[in-house]
């Protein structure tokens, strides 16, 4: 038993040596600032190079997925593009191609508000996709004639009825100097 005067021994284990509390220097916490500062310059630009090829391997594929759509859709409709007006093969027009691939359709191109006997074709998509390089979703309707070889970065997309031609409207090129229009 402890009587009040006596005082109490703490265990330490061998090589033990009572050490005063010391700080981290002004100089010590510069270098460690230095360091991250450099990691951080050596990891952010990966960063930034893994999301744009991320941006254009998505864009391949939405493009890929929107060219077998409208040849699924040519394919159901004898050979009839979307984008114009039923049983025409003139005057086409974004909403047109954008309603006709977005809604139930007859075999003419007539929309419907659902599927039924007669509207049995489609929807080949439940809404257009932004382009992923430039945010955008609309789509700028090409005349006949020769597809555009330079893209305007007004739409996010070019599509071409006539020939059922469809690229990116996304200015400049990949690291491989591939332009985004030739995808």
């Amino acid at each position: 038993m402890f009587t009040a005067h006596q005082t109490v021994m703490h265990f330490r284990w061998p090589g033990m040596r009572d050490q005063k509390r010391r700080a981290f220097t002004l100089v010590e916490i510069l270098i460690v600032v230095v360091i991250l500062g450099i990691l951080a310059a050596i990891v952010v630009p990966q960063f930034t190079d893994a999301a744009k090829s991320a941006r254009q391997n998505t864009m391949r594929e939405d493009l890929r997925f929107m060219r077998t759509q409208i040849s699924v859709y040519i394919a159901e409709h004898s050979g009839s593009k979307p984008g114009y007006p039923p049983g025409s093969s003139t005057g086409a027009t974004e909403q047109w191609f954008i309603d006709q691939m977005t809604n139930p359709t007859d075999l003419k191109g007539n929309i419907g508000a659902q599927s039924d006997g007669t509207h049995r074709f489609g929807p080949y998509l439940s809404q257009i996709p932004e382009n992923p390089m430039n945010s955008l979703d609309t789509i700028r309707i090409v005349g006949s004639g020769a597809f555009p070889t330079e893209a305007q970065g007004t739409h996010g997309w070019i599509y071409q009825p006539s020939t059922g031609a469809f690229a990116s409207d996304m200015t400049g090129a990949d690291e491989n100097k591939v332009d985004y229009i030739d995808y």
